[in-house]
């Protein structure tokens, strides 16, 4: 039997391996943050499958969700993947594909303008501005910074990720928005979300901007997050055109399955689409 010791230098590494692919900050934070959880249970003892599964039985045990316990999981496989140590990898819970969204996470269009208009009202333009992006161009919160003026003024972006490049188009109406922003905050070249040193806005930025939004714009703070946006995006393209494949395509997914989690409808809608059958006399 081999005898694994997770030692910081694994975990080094694995972290700069997860770089090199071009994982997001994000993730990398986030496995890092799982790693280290797991590490701190094993206090040094070797690696097994037995330990990994005992971990998996103690996130059960504290009642987390089964998509939260198999993100956590992803992290240690990921790693032991990495090693070479695949058998002590253990296996993901299984969960049926959810068929409509909790309502306290729907983010419904008019909730949406209330939050621009609270953020205006508040005097927080670049704030509103880049929720209208996101919102307005399907993007995901970490590719505003290839919101450029060079790229406004083309009315196109392209989108770097994951070794992929996509081209986005930019509605003209919030190009012309935004490059008049620009020119008011004197930004000649280069992203147009940025803080006063110039780097850009940070993920966490936004987010915290956008619950601080949520008293003022009468909001549950739990719909109100930068991920929702593009979700309503999603949403409304597809109610315009009814096509799946296109809207993958605009939202940079490589398979539609993962495009079809962003088209889930509310359990309310569900619930109307069922007594619509008339099947219940």
């Amino acid at each position: 039997m081999n005898h694994h010791k997770l030692t910081q230098a694994h975990i080094d590494v694995y972290i700069r391996h997860l770089r090199t692919e071009e994982r997001s900050a994000a993730t990398a934070e986030k496995y890092l943050r799982d790693i280290r959880i797991f590490a701190g249970r094993i206090k040094g003892r070797p690696v097994t499958k037995e330990s990994a599964a005992g971990w998996k039985a103690a996130l059960l045990a504290q009642g987390l969700a089964p998509a939260t316990v198999n993100a956590k999981l992803s992290a240690i496989n990921g790693l032991f993947r990495f090693l070479g140590w695949d058998e002590c990898r253990v296996k993901f819970l299984k969960v049926q594909r959810r068929i409509f969204r909790k309502p306290h996470q729907e983010l419904a269009r008019q909730e949406y303008i209330r939050l621009v208009e609270a953020a205006r009202r508040l005097g927080r333009e670049r704030l509103a501005l880049a929720m209208e992006t996101i919102c307005g161009a399907g993007i995901r919160v970490s590719e505003l910074r290839y919101i450029t003026v060079e790229a406004l003024k083309t009315g196109q972006a392209d989108i770097v990720l994951k070794g992929k490049v996509r081209t986005i188009i930019l509605p003209g109406k919030l190009s012309r928005k935004l490059l008049k922003y620009a020119q008011k905050q004197k930004i000649a070249s280069g992203a147009i979300f940025r803080t006063k040193a110039g780097t850009p806005l940070s993920r966490f930025q936004i987010w915290k901007g956008m619950k601080s939004l949520c008293a003022e714009a009468d909001v549950e703070p739990s719909k109100v997050f930068p991920h929702n946006l593009r979700h309503l995006f999603a949403a409304t393209f597809y109610r315009a055109t009814r096509d799946i494949v296109k809207l993958a395509d605009v939202l940079g997914h490589s398979s539609v399955n993962t495009t079809r989690i962003y088209l889930l409808a509310t359990g309310a809608e569900h619930a109307r689409q069922l007594e619509r059958l008339g099947l219940v006399s």
